[in-house]
C-alpha cells in the first residue's frame, strides 16, 4: 500500500470558511477575490449552510442540483478536523480552531473524561451546568451583531448552539418549508444579515452512505435553495456553504493495534481523525508504534507536528491544547479507527474528519435575488 498523499490543509483567513463571515461581514478588508460576486455586491445577505456538502459530492451529481450548479462560485476549504463542531464554530466566528478551542466532535475536559461536543455530555451525564458553553468557547458569533439564526428547533437549547451561537435571535424549524417562510419573512423585513442551517445530507450519508438516498436527499436539497433564491427581493443573495464534506467509509472500521491501545491511555476524537492520549513518558514510543502500524493508511502527527503543519490555524491556546491528544490518526484511506468506548460511530456509513479533498473542499456559491 502506498504512503499518503500530502493532505491539504486549510486556507484559513482567505478561502476558507472561517472567512465567509468576516467577508460578508465586512470585517476584513483583505482582498476576496474567492468571494462570489453576487455576495460582494448585495445590500442583503442569506448565508444557507448545508451541513455535510462536499463541493466533489457535489460536483459529480451536477445534474441533480441545478439550483446550485447555475450558482455563482468555487470550491474553499473547511478547518481540521473537518467535523461540525469545530468547523460551524469557525464560521460563526470567523476563527480557526486553534483560537476558539472547539478542536473535535469528542474532546478531553477535566477529570479526563472525553465531552461529546454536539450533545454536551460526558460519560457522567449533561454538563452544561459544570461546563458552561459560553465559557468553553467565548468568542462571539458573527462578530457580536446578533443576526437571526434559522436552525432546528430542537437544536435552541443545546450546549453545542450555546458555545457557537450565543447571543444570535433564533428561529426553530422543524420541516424544511419553514426555513424559506422563515427567511423570507425576515429578509422582508430588512434584515441585513440572516443565518441559516440545514442536516439533511450530513444525516443521511451518515445513516445511508453515498448511494441513491443521498442522491435523492440532494435533489430535495437543491429544491430548498431553489425556494430560498426565489424569495429574495432584488438587492439580496443566498450563498450557500458548508462544513465538511464525506467519505463512503461503510464497513471498514479498523480496530487499532494492541501496542497502540497499550501505550495509550484514552482515546478521544472519531473514527477519521482519532486522537491518542500516550501514558506518562510514552508519546515517542506510541508515535512509532502509530506510525509502524498505521502510516499507511492515516496522516499520523504528533499534536506539536500538527500545530506547525498549520492543521488548526495557529498557534494553540492553552485550552484547545488541553483538549487534544498527543498523536492523531487521521486517515488517507477510506477507513476509520474504532474507539471501543464509543461504539455507536460504527453504524455510520460515511463518515469525515480528515484532510482528504472529499472531506477538505466545500462549496461557496451565490445567487442575486
Amino acid at each position: 500500500m502506498p504512503a499518503c498523499p500530502d493532505p491539504v490543509l486549510p486556507d484559513y483567513g482567505g478561502a476558507c470558511i472561517d472567512g465567509v463571515v468576516p467577508a460578508l461581514l465586512e470585517r476584513r478588508p483583505a482582498p476576496r477575490e474567492w468571494l462570489p460576486s453576487p455576495a460582494a455586491e448585495a445590500r442583503q445577505i442569506v448565508l444557507l449552510t448545508i451541513d455535510g456538502l462536499g463541493w466533489e459530492q457535489l460536483e459529480q451529481r451536477a445534474r441533480l442540483a441545478p439550483a446550485m450548479t447555475a450558482m455563482v462560485g468555487r470550491a474553499i476549504t473547511t478547518v481540521v478536523p473537518s467535523t461540525t463542531a469545530t468547523a460551524l464554530t469557525s464560521l460563526t466566528t470567523g476563527e480557526p480552531p486553534a483560537r476558539h478551542g472547539v478542536v473535535g466532535y469528542r474532546v478531553r475536559v477535566a477529570g479526563n473524561e472525553v465531552l461529546n461536543v454536539l450533545r454536551w455530555r460526558t460519560p457522567s451525564g449533561d454538563v452544561r451546568t459544570s461546563i458552561p458553553p459560553d465559557q468553553f468557547q467565548s468568542i462571539q458569533p458573527f462578530d457580536g451583531s446578533r443576526p437571526p439564526v434559522v436552525t432546528k428547533a430542537e437544536f435552541g437549547e443545546t450546549g453545542f448552539t450555546g458555545a457557537h451561537l450565543s447571543g444570535v435571535r433564533l428561529y426553530g424549524w422543524r420541516v424544511p418549508s419553514t426555513i424559506v417562510t422563515t427567511v423570507r419573512s425576515l429578509v422582508r423585513d430588512g434584515e441585513p444579515f440572516v443565518y441559516a442551517y440545514y442536516d439533511g445530507i450530513d444525516k443521511v450519508a451518515h445513516e445511508f452512505g453515498i448511494g441513491e438516498h443521498y442522491d435523492d436527499e440532494l435533489v430535495a436539497t437543491d429544491r430548498l435553495v431553489a425556494e430560498l433564491a426565489g424569495v429574495l427581493p432584488a438587492g439580496a443573495a443566498l450563498v450557500v456553504t458548508s462544513d465538511h464534506g464525506q467519505v463512503d467509509v461503510g464497513d471498514r472500521v479498523v480496530a487499532l493495534d494492541d501496542e497502540v491501545m497499550e501505550l495509550s491511555t484514552l482515546l478521544s476524537g472519531e473514527g477519521r481523525f482519532r486522537w491518542l492520549h500516550a501514558r506518562p513518558g510514552m508519546q515517542d514510543r506510541l508515535v512509532k508504534a502509530a506510525r509502524e502500524a498505521h502510516g499507511e493508511q492515516a496522516w499520523v502527527r504528533t499534536r506539536e507536528e500538527a500545530t506547525e503543519e498549520g492543521w488548526f490555524g495557529g498557534e494553540l491556546s492553552p485550552d484547545a491544547a488541553a483538549r487534544l491528544g498527543d498523536v492523531v490518526l487521521a486517515p488517507c484511506e477510506p477507513v476509520a479507527f474504532l474507539d471501543p468506548a464509543d461504539v455507536g460511530e460504527i453504524k455510520l456509513r460515511s463518515r469525515h474528519g480528515s484532510l482528504t479533498s472529499a472531506e477538505m473542499r466545500v462549496p461557496l456559491l451565490a445567487v442575486a435575488g
